[in-house]
This record gives C-alpha cells, structure tokens and sequence, in this order.
C-alpha cells in the first residue's frame, strides 16, 4: 500500500527534525519552516495529512491551517501547540477545520498515535466518498425519478433542479473542483429540493405574496429534505449541501444563519445557481427574467448573499453557461 503524504510546518528545525524522526518509518513525510512556501508546496503536491506548529511568525498555525482548506480541503490537519486554554482550542479547531491538536510537550509515540488516527479517519472519508460516484450510477434512475416527481409538484419550475445542477457544476468547473466534488455537487444540485414534496400545493401555487406564515412553510423544505435523505448513509457526504444550501454569506440565510466560509464552499456554488435559475424561469408568481437583468438583480447581493467570487464567475460566464445549456435542451427536443 502506497504511503500516505504528511507535510509538517515548524519554523523551528529543531522541532521538524523531531517531527520527521518519529513518522518516516510509516509515511512519506515533507518538512517547511515556513508556512507560505508550504502553501505553495500544497499547489504542487497532494498531502494526506498537515501537521502545523501553533505559533510562527510569518502567521500562526491556526490561520494557515485555515488557509490550507482551500489547496486541499480533503486533507485532515492536526496542530501542534502549547496552548492550554480549551476554549480558545475548540474555536481554533472550529474555524480551520482541525481533526485534532497535539499539546506540547509530547512523546513520540502519543504523536504517532494521534496521526495513525488521523491517517485511519482520512481513509474512511475516502472510502465513504468514493461511494457517492458509485451511487449515482447505480441510482441514477431513481434520483431521475425524484427530480421529475419535483418537476410535477410544481410545473412552473420543469426542469429546475436538472439547471440548477448544470450551473452549480459549470461555476465549480471554473473554480477548479475535483471530480470527486463534482460529483458531490451534481448529487445535491439534483436532490437539493427534495423537501419541497413536503411543502402544501396551494402554498406553491399561490399567485399572490405569500404571509409570514407560508414562507415560514417553504423555508422548511430544507428540514424536510434532510428527514427525507437522512437515512441513506451513502448520501452522508452530500447532506451537509443540501442542508446549508439557504445560508447567506453576510448570516441572514436560513435555517442555520452561519455566514461566510462558515457555509460550505459548494453549498455556497449551489446557492448562487439555485438563485439564478430561479430569475431565469418562469414561476407561477412572474415571467422569467433574462440573463442581464437576473445578473444585475444578484450583483445587488454579491457579498451579502452570495460569496463575492462566485458570484464574479458566473458573472463573467454566464453567457458562455447559457449558450450551452440552450443547445442541450434544443437536443433533447430533437430526442424526444
């Protein structure tokens, strides 16, 4: 079996020496003193695991752990420090995404422990999301099913959960996703309106604005969904969209108010599709909206609703995005 990456971030030699010494005999270990040349490190290599000292001058371990999130958001981080507040820890841990920390001062074999757990809780991620590509092909019947089910529920939207997905995926496309999220994407894209099932057809249908009451009603499909989805264990990786796909970045979303990268990256791409594919349907309420006036509506929120860089992607494709999206749905007409 292949070794398993770590890379440990010290400023102090001393420190990464004893790093090395304690994990080379059982994974294939890479050393930097400096937090921003590991960075770059993560743009050229794949890294299982990332061991970070806590406190460093060029920006603590916590920051950069945060950081590392983004070149690779699969990867499970551990942080080394001195530090014996817990509170400030678990907030620390919270924020950058922290499997676990390692207080100093340490013995060798408590660390390796440690990262043997960490290697042992990567893998199972790894089989458990290797598992959404095999479902989808093997349900996609039925998840097409599901969506036509939706489609029927309310007619002003056909096709709606079948667009948001292409557009959730086009923007991740441009971002630079991996297929294996992707492939995540694709799922919850497609299944991120399920709970709408439970929603009363005289609520859909209304034509004129609904009360607090009945938007407190729609506002529960996210719940809904869950119930509905919660007891597929090979859809625990894309629950988690599906879930905060209603979050604003400023925290005014719903039903959980976080805010910021505090919302899932791709709950975020699913936010922004699902808002634009909205303007640009017909809905029983209103006609459809072109595509300039629906980016000018969302320019309105960018970085209030939606993550400002998202939102500049499809900004700047949506064109590109329509054009293709247009020439599938003309073929699909030529099929049936």
């Amino acid at each position: 079996m292949e070794k398993y990456k770590i890379l440990t971030v010290d400023d102090e030699p001393d420190n990464l020496a004893l790093l090395y010494r304690t994990l080379r005999g059982y994974y294939e270990v890479k050393r930097s003193v400096s937090p921003v040349e590991a960075l770059k490190m993560m743009e050229e290599e794949d890294f299982q695991i990332i061991i970070s000292d806590h406190k460093m001058p060029e920006m603590d371990g916590v920051e950069f752990l945060k950081l590392s999130q983004q070149k690779l958001p699969n990867a499970v981080r551990l942080l080394v420090t001195a530090y014996s507040d817990v509170k400030i820890l678990i907030d620390a841990i919270n924020y950058a995404g922290i499997y676990r920390y390692v207080k100093k001062p340490y013995e060798p074999l408590e660390l390796l422990q440690v990262v043997q757990a960490a290697a042992e809780y990567y893998q199972l991620k790894a089989d458990n999301e290797s598992l959404i590509v095999d479902f989808k092909d093997l349900f996609e019947g039925t998840i097409k099913s599901i969506t036509e089910a939706l489609d029927a529920k309310d007619s002003y939207t056909l096709g709606k959960s079948r667009k948001v997905t292409y557009y959730a995926i086009k923007i991740g496309q441009k971002l630079g996703l991996k297929k294996l999220e992707e492939s995540k994407l694709e799922l919850a894209g497609l299944l991120h309106d399920i709970g709408i099932i439970g929603v009363p057809e005289d609520i859909l249908n209304k034509t004129e604005a609904l009360t607090d009451e009945e938007y407190n009603e729609i506002k529960k499909h996210v719940e809904y969904g869950i119930r509905i989805l919660e007891d597929i264990k090979q859809l625990n990786p894309v629950i988690d969209i599906i879930k905060y796909h209603h979050e604003h970045y400023d925290g005014s979303g719903y039903p959980y108010h976080l805010k910021g990268e505090e919302i899932p990256l791709l709950s975020r791409i699913l936010n922004l599709a699902d808002a634009y594919v909205s303007l640009i349907s017909n809905r029983i309420y209103r006609k459809k909206t072109d595509s300039a006036s629906a980016l000018r509506i969302l320019k309105e929120k960018r970085g209030t609703q939606f993550d400002e860089k998202l939102f500049d992607i499809l900004e700047q494709n949506a064109s590109e995005f329509d054009k293709e999206i247009e020439e599938i749905e003309k073929n699909l007409q030529v099929e049936l």
